[in-house]
């Protein structure tokens, strides 16, 4: 999909990171740019931001993990632009500790914004998109977490390994379809994001609330974190991913050793080796 001028996309966790670098991609192209995010301050700033640069821009507060909201997300969307080209199912947020220490509600968090945010996404708007019989594209955020699962983050690699697959899946049938509408699934690295400070979104009734000041283990995060990518750089991944219809967007090709080792170990029948690469 090259022809972007003009056309709609649509950004989840847009407020921040690579959400906002993606919404500031597209607004660079002219397209009209519908935020979504559940910060309601800091998605009223960014949306501020970008109409001051001239976009047009409509922003929704939303809970990803809810569907109802997703479903209203895509009604605002056609009801003030009439269509939805691009598609990124982007909100994301980071638990993780021993597994024998996690409560359900750490799975439920995880998983409801990682993993079921991307399926109430695709439910929501990717019917209308193939009904609309445009050329569209969805970009469905995972991570390295979603080719390599390292220790203490599985509540985070099992909704990022699911987001990898589902877009797989996903890639396979519009491909037998014949469909216009195509799909990338962005792998990132460490990229400068604030993923390390997610509890302050955590909702009280899946354990949030309290003192969100950042664990020993958050601070040493903030510092790789910060020594990343900058989500603009990521954006203009994505760009050239959707620009050539590719489905992988590896922003690291140097984590990509570990993938290797992984898929080498499976296809040998030995045991993985540690990675602590993401």
């Amino acid at each position: 999909m090259r022809e972007l001028a003009g056309r709609v996309a649509v950004v989840t966790g847009a407020a921040s990171g690579i959400g906002n670098g993606l919404a500031h991609r597209w607004a660079r192209e002219g397209m009209r740019v519908v935020l979504a995010d559940i910060e309601e301050e800091a998605l009223a700033k960014a949306a501020a931001e970008l109409s001051a640069g001239g976009a047009e821009v409509l922003a929704v507060p939303v809970d990803v993990s809810k569907a109802e909201q997703l479903e209203m997300l895509a009604d605002r969307t056609y009801e003030a632009f009439g269509a939805a080209h691009i598609l990124c199912n982007n909100a994301g947020v980071g638990a993780g500790g021993l597994i024998s220490d996690l409560r359900i509600e750490d799975w439920q968090w995880t998983l409801g914004v990682n993993m079921w945010g991307v399926i109430h996404g695709l439910t929501a708007f990717l019917p209308r998109m193939l009904q609309g019989g445009e050329e569209g594209h969805i970009v469905n955020t995972a991570s390295l977490a979603g080719l390599v699962a390292a220790p203490f983050m599985a509540p985070y690699n099992a909704g990022k390994f699911a987001v990898v697959a589902i877009s797989e899946s996903l890639f396979h049938e519009l491909s037998m379809t014949g469909s216009q509408i195509k799909v990338s699934v962005l792998c990132p690295g460490w990229v400068n994001t604030r993923i390390f400070e997610s509890e302050r979104n955590r909702p009280a009734a899946l354990g949030g609330g309290g003192d969100h000041a950042p664990d020993a283990r958050a601070q040493m995060l903030r510092g790789v974190l910060e020594a990343g990518l900058q989500p603009a750089e990521v954006a203009d991944q994505v760009f050239d991913a959707v620009a050539n219809e590719r489905l992988y967007v590896i922003t690291h090709p140097d984590m990509l050793p570990a993938v290797e080792a992984r898929m080498r170990a499976i296809l040998d029948g030995t045991n993985p080796a540690l990675t602590m690469i993401v």
